[in-house]
């Protein structure tokens, strides 16, 4: 888990990193969550500053409103009510979100999304999700379920995704997916498992193989986008997640890809995100702070 003390201009004055060892089971985490927590105010304390609010951002479907982690499979949350556990224990106002959620938030208000009003964050890497930012605000939807941009069918025929659907985006292009591709066509030859950072690296070097394992996520991830800019007209679209680290290796062909797909859409800039893994630290601060003033009106 990432965890950082925010000032409320968005600039982490510490940052840090501790294991969830999620094997030993939720409510150990939950635990190990609230503990960070309470050592990480001591310390703000302890140098000056005064905490005001805590921010936690959770993977998998969130209730916002109610601060429960509803199920996240990661960690084996089902239904934990952690933003009453956090004000029960540390006594500050607390505010429950979702990790890509908050990360966009962080994106589109304090890095490459910054300056526009609509933004769409899609984080690509074991999975794919994505957080629609309007006005500085993502999108939570009825039922906390916005923005699984993963589970759109690009491809019907395609591998059969975790949510039990043939050819969801997330089963055809999440770095994943583009991983055990590769190594399902190579036939056993790879020694090792073969990342999709290598895949990027192999197609830019010519090799055939890598290069049409490459081209088809880069298609379909195109088709997928084109989708989202079909139903949430944004200017800007910003990817983060472990695959944007393929730099131009991503974006070039999949800025060709996506403007061919465009007809009287207007076609969205395409960037990578800027503000890497610190980004969830940073959103669910400002979360915290969205919450904390909206309590204070």
């Amino acid at each position: 888990m990432k965890c950082a003390l925010v000032r409320p201009d968005g600039v982490a004055v510490r940052a840090e990193r501790h294991p969830t060892d999620a094997a030993r089971g939720p409510a150990a985490v939950v635990d190990t969550i609230l503990g960070v927590a309470e050592g990480l105010a001591a310390k703000a304390r302890a140098d000056g500053f005064t905490p005001v609010a805590i921010g936690i951002a959770v993977p998998g479907v969130v209730d916002e409103a109610r601060g429960v982690a509803v199920w996240s499979a990661n960690v084996g949350f089902r239904a934990v009510p952690l933003r009453d556990l956090a004000v029960r224990r540390l006594g500050l106002p607390t505010a429950l979100g979702h990790d890509v959620r908050v990360g966009g938030l962080a994106e589109a208000r304090l890095g490459a999304g910054r300056g526009a009003d609509h933004v769409l964050f899609v984080a690509i890497g074991t999975g794919i999700a994505a957080a629609h930012v309007v006005g500085g605000l993502a999108a939570v939807g009825a039922h906390g379920a916005a923005g699984e941009i993963g589970h759109i069918m690009v491809r019907p025929d395609g591998p059969r995704c975790g949510c039990g659907r043939p050819g969801c985006l997330e089963a055809v292009a999440s770095a994943s997916a583009i991983g055990r591709r590769y190594a399902e066509l190579a036939d056993g030859r790879p020694d090792a498992p073969v990342t999709a950072a290598a895949v990027a690296e192999r197609a830019a070097a010519g090799e055939p193989l890598a290069a049409e394992v490459w081209r088809s996520a880069v298609e379909a991830l195109a088709d997928g986008l084109a989708t989202g800019q079909a139903l949430f007209d944004v200017t800007t679209i910003v990817l983060g997640g472990g695959l944007a680290q393929a730099g131009d290796l991503l974006l070039v062909p999949l800025r060709a890809a996506l403007h061919e797909r465009m007809t009287f859409h207007r076609e969205p800039q395409l960037v990578a995100a800027a503000l890497g893994d610190e980004a969830g630290c940073l959103g669910a601060a400002l979360l915290a702070l969205d919450t904390l003033a909206a309590d204070r009106a």
